[in-house]
């Protein structure tokens, strides 16, 4: 099944679902009896008339009755099936029904050949004779019947001479069922979001392939996998002949054993059979025969066991063709493990959603009915992160309560988490090995949002061999990684910190792990801390004003610290005493001068003090062989690094803003595992080791490093080098000597910028040896002071190249063909290549302040943003409407731009990008010279905002604004920007509230460091398409109900009026104008 029915519960569900015409006398105690007992057997709920109805000539009313409360009919055409008018006239409202309301007609032809209805001969011509003769004035009747049989007869349907009856039957159940399925208007009234979810699974499903299909449905606890198998199950239920839904296998399997549920699975499908064995393997090979040739549906509902799928569903051959087994579990690699057909992994509710459950709950409505409950639902809503579980507890609990107690139970879930929720995310917990378990609490205390690989770290550390255990929680729905970050959900989360709490209520001292600030407080100041503590994070934001006082025997007690994460400022002039278990030591701001000289960090993993007050580390060499990540970050007291030759494995070593380093210890250059380092800002640095081999190297970070001389020369090579910023870097003059591609290989690929302040450097050598880095990603050439002829006329070398900014354009930039930004901006060129058409790729391009600048070439289609400001000399823009017929937001900015204004009007621009764009989904925006509002917009104020009545109708395609604006402070500084934009509000009676929506807004920063002051009048105007507001994009409030601003009910219009406001920073809007835009227009 590749569409999902409509979810809509303002349809109701007919009556009946087939009505059933036959002729009493041909079919009724064989065929048709058959029939009707196999659609009743099947769940189809048919009508049948009753033979006491017959006895008269009109049809009963309870017949046209029954056919408009029926979904569809089944019409058996016997031999004497026309010789009835009772039967005629059934026909006729069936076909009427048809015509008018879509009502389904199927078409049996029990020995009869559909030819000769069509055509009314034989039989039916004779029958038809009757008829004429006994209504011989009421012709419209034998007409009536003439046409509806001829139109049913042209119905593919079923034909039956002399074959198998019950094959027959069979097939016309499955085909009636197939239709129902897609025709009924299920109903989940309280299934909020419900209808999404199965339309993504049914599309996993396909129903429509004649296969044996094992689906999986897996899910954290509580989201809702068992809900949607259920529905599924329901809706799905007539297309198969046999169904079975065992509900919660693990619970089931630990009492009752899997004999118990294989005999159930039998018994659900063979409804009068008994089953009697006792062995698991003669329950498989008793399921695996008698379902081999029958086509069923089976859900396996909360499996946590590879045992319960092999003992229940085995293998695909098990069953017969066509068959579905849906398995829900929290256990994604155990549905890998059973090499099932796909996974479908439901969400967790969006925010309309989950405010529409919750209400369902608290107030029996699908909106609140008091403005006190709003924000207190908000709160519960947030608090339960879209979990319908948790949804409909809460919601439940609050129902019927007044607002005091609605706070009440608020402010005390802050504190103490409902224990029916997290007794049911529980159950994975439970399930985990001890190690596991650790890695999920120092996630759910410590770790919630950070990076995966740093956290793989710090935990390989500890020895919790996390590559393994994180893939586990993460199989086991307990953790996700969103963009190479760890996340948990917010109840998950509290699961595990509640689990820490319960191994001693009274006092946190001793806990495991320490993360709240009250507890963390009690500890320190009362000096309760015990060796039990593992990992503490120390914070002060509830009472960030006041400095923390930490003893120098605080952590004293603390023998087995694995993580000390410090995020606020301490008043801490010493400390005796650093666990030296410690994996990871997290300092911001550290005010110690130096480390605790008994700490040994035998096993640091991760050292991060930036912003510290440290002079010195330690005295001497330590043991750093675990040591991967060191950052001191901008900690301007250090004069001096630390000896790295014990710190084999260092990965990052971050020492930006060491503004009085003045040399790096040697040791530096030979650590081989080092991926990254960045000495940022050193500006006192004046030299780094003579030799470098760091063969691991990736991104090397010299920027700003204005005193450093000499580049080291490279030992080997460093084939892994893709990133090397040597901004500012004034002094260095041997890069062409050390930075030659044989050593560094052509991989350069992230950035290269090399901004040089002195003419004398030696950077014209260097360009030929750039040219040829083919996986060149970005190059700056912008500030290197080089000389016209310089740059090299063919660059085509660098293929890949994405950004390019230089002061001089060469003849020829064909060969760039994976180019996206081209930055030209303070040029004194007057022409643009016209190879420049030939960048395919090509998004933005920006010649701002090319005061010589007197035309523009075509432009490539895939431009999106041209900055032209400052272009007081260019007169023409060759075919700009073209450039844009391809993307979704496009711009133009030509801010002081006086004579293109001049030679091209910018409503005449803006009627041709419409034109452009009439039937796509588009927006776009110019900034040009301009002093007053075309009179084409309709609507015009003298001031900086503007409302839109929004119109019913359906022709509308779009609405453009416009605004005249100058800037209103010439006399500003040169450093200060000029901001304009537009914010765009949505008035409405049935929003998410009462106040204006905000569904769209642009802003553009002007000014003097992006061009010269703007002296005169510019217009800015914009387009949005009417696909711009349909539908929103999802946001805090959800989305909306319908997808529609404008339906057709005015009572349930979601958007009565657009409110445009023009803003700025220094900026004077003197006037604005807008249109609704139409197809006429253009």
């Amino acid at each position: 099944m590749s569409s999902l029915p409509s979810t809509s519960s303002s349809i109701s569900r007919k009556k009946y679902d087939v009505f059933l015409s036959f002729r009493g006398e041909d079919t009724r105690n064989n065929f048709t009896d058959h029939l009707y007992d196999a659609l009743s057997r099947s769940g189809i709920v048919t009508f049948r008339d009753d033979p006491k109805l017959e006895a008269g000539e009109e049809i009963a009313p309870e017949l046209f009755k029954a056919i408009q409360e029926s979904w569809c009919s089944i019409i058996v055409f016997s031999q004497t099936y026309a010789f009835s008018s009772w039967c005629l006239e059934e026909l006729a409202e069936i076909v009427k029904r048809h015509n008018n309301d879509g009502h389904k007609v199927f078409p049996i032809f029990y020995d009869v050949d559909p030819s000769n209805l069509r055509k009314q001969k034989e039989k039916v011509e004779e029958a038809f004779a009757r008829h004429e003769e006994r209504y011989k004035e009421d012709s419209e009747k034998i007409q009536r019947w003439r046409n509806a049989l001829i139109q049913v007869a042209g119905i593919k349907g079923w034909h039956l001479n002399n074959g198998h009856e019950s094959k027959f039957i069979k097939d016309i159940i499955k085909k009636i069922s197939t239709t129902l399925c897609q025709t009924y208007p299920v109903t989940y009234s309280d299934l909020v979001g419900i209808s999404v979810r199965l339309k993504d699974l049914y599309l996993k499903i396909n129903i429509r392939e004649d296969d044996v299909r094992i689906i999986g449905i897996c899910g954290m606890g509580s989201i809702g996998k068992k809900t949607l198998a259920r529905a599924a199950y329901t809706q799905m239920s007539p297309y198969f002949e046999g169904k079975s839904f065992l509900t919660d296998i693990r619970e089931v399997s630990e009492k009752c054993g899997l004999v118990s549920l294989q005999k159930q699975l039998l018994s659900q499908i063979f409804l009068e059979e008994c089953f009697n064995f006792f062995d698991v393997h003669e329950g498989n090979v008793i399921i695996s025969h008698r379902l081999s040739h029958k086509n069923v549906l089976i859900v396996l509902d909360n499996v946590d066991n590879i045992q319960h799928v092999k003992c229940l569903v085995g293998r695909h051959d098990w069953f017969g063709l066509g068959s579905r087994i849906i398995i829900t579990t929290r256990d994604e690699h155990l549905l890998r493990s059973c090499q099932v057909d796909d996974v479908y992994m439901p969400t967790t509710l969006n925010t309309k959603d989950a405010l529409q459950l919750f209400n369902l709950k608290a107030f029996h409505s699908y909106t609140v009915l008091k403005d006190d409950f709003i924000e207190l639902s908000e709160h519960v809503v947030n608090y339960a992160g879209g979990l319908p579980l948790a949804i409909e507890v809460l919601g439940s609990f609050l129902c019927g309560r007044d607002v005091t107690q609605w706070r009440s139970a608020i402010e005390r879930l802050k504190r103490d988490s409902n224990k029916e929720i997290l007794d049911k995310l529980r159950i994975s917990f439970d399930g985990l090995e001890e190690k596991e378990k650790n890695i999920f609490l120092d996630i759910a205390c410590f770790f919630n949002g950070e990076k995966k690989d740093f956290v793989i770290k710090v935990l390989d550390g500890c020895e919790f061999f996390p590559d393994i255990g994180i893939d586990v929680l993460i199989k086991k729905s307990l953790i996700k990684v969103d963009n190479q970050y760890l996340w948990m959900h917010e109840l998950l989360q509290e699961l595990g910190r509640q689990i820490v709490r319960e191994k001693c209520v009274g006092e946190p001292g001793k806990r495991c792990r320490l993360w709240e600030e009250t507890d963390v407080h009690h500890i320190l100041t009362k000096n309760t801390a015990t060796e039990v503590i593992e990992g503490i994070i120390i914070n002060n934001k509830r009472e960030s004003s006041k400095m923390l006082n930490l003893s120098v025997y605080a952590f004293s007690k603390m023998k087995k610290l694995r993580l000390l994460k410090v995020l606020c400022l301490l008043n801490c002039d010493d400390l005796k005493f650093l666990s030296n278990e410690l994996r990871l030591l997290e300092w911001k701001g550290c005010p110690l001068k130096s480390l605790p000289s008994s700490f040994q960090p035998d096993n640091l993993i991760a050292l991060l003090l930036p912003d510290s007050h440290i002079k010195q580390l330690w005295k001497g060499n330590r043991p750093l062989y675990k040591l991967k990540m060191m950052n001191l970050k901008g900690s301007q007291n250090l004069i001096e690094t630390s000896d790295f030759t014990t710190a084999s494995n260092l990965e990052v070593l971050i020492l930006e803003g060491y503004t009085k380093l003045v040399n790096v210890h040697p040791s530096i250059g030979v650590l081989k595992s080092l991926k990254l380092l960045n000495l940022r800002y050193c500006k006192s640095l004046r030299s780094l080791p003579t030799k470098i081999g760091m063969e691991s190297l990736e991104t090397l970070i010299l920027l700003g490093c204005s005193s450093l001389v000499r580049f080291p020369e490279i030992d080997g090579k460093m084939e892994r080098l893709k990133t090397l910023d040597l901004s500012g870097c004034c002094k260095v003059e041997n890069l062409s000597e050390n930075l030659h591609p044989e050593k560094l290989r052509p991989n350069l690929y992230s950035l290269f910028k090399v901004i040089l302040g002195r003419r004398t450097n030696p950077m014209p050598r260097m360009l030929p040896l750039l040219l040829v880095l083919s996986s060149l990603r970005e190059l700056n050439l912008r500030d290197c002071n080089l000389c016209e002829g310089d740059i090299p006329r063919d660059i085509s070398g660098l293929s890949s190249l994405i950004r390019l900014d230089l002061r001089d354009i060469p003849s020829d930039i064909s060969g760039l063909s994976s180019l996206r930004y081209l930055l030209l901006r303070g040029n004194n060129f007057i022409s643009i290549p016209a190879s420049i058409i030939r960048l395919s790729k090509l998004y933005s391009i920006r010649f701002s302040d090319c005061k010589m600048l007197k035309s523009l070439p075509e432009l490539p289609t895939s431009i999106e943003d041209v900055w032209i400001d400052g272009c007081s000399s260019l007169e023409v823009v060759a075919s700009l409407s073209k450039v844009f017929n391809l993307l979704d937001s496009v711009g133009t900015k030509a801010i002081n731009c006086f004579k293109l204004a001049e030679n091209m009007n910018a409503l005449t621009l803006l009627k041709k990008l419409l034109k452009a764009f009439a039937n796509s989904r588009k927006r776009f925006k110019i900034i040009m010279p301009g002093s007053e509002i075309p009179e084409w917009f309709s609507q015009q104020e003298n001031n900086s905002s503007i409302k839109i009545p929004l119109r019913e109708d359906s022709e509308w395609i779009g609405v453009a604004c416009c605004c005249i604006f100058v800037n209103n402070d010439a006399s500003r500084d040169d450093n200060q920007d000029t901001k304009c934009g537009i914010f765009i509000y949505c008035n409405g009676s049935i929003f998410c509230g009462k106040n204006p929506r905000q569904i769209d807004w642009i802003e553009w920063v002007v000014g003097k460091r992006f061009s010269q002051p703007i002296m005169k009048d510019h217009l800015f105007l914009y387009y949005w398409s009417r696909d711009r507001f349909d539908p929103f994009s999802e946001d805090k409030y959800g989305d909306c109900e319908t997808n529609n601003l404008w339906t057709t009910n005015s009572s349930d219009r979601i958007c009565d009026e657009i409110e445009v406001s023009f803003i700025g920073s220094s900026v004077k809007v003197k006037k604005c104008g807008a249109r609704i835009v139409y197809k006429k227009d253009l």
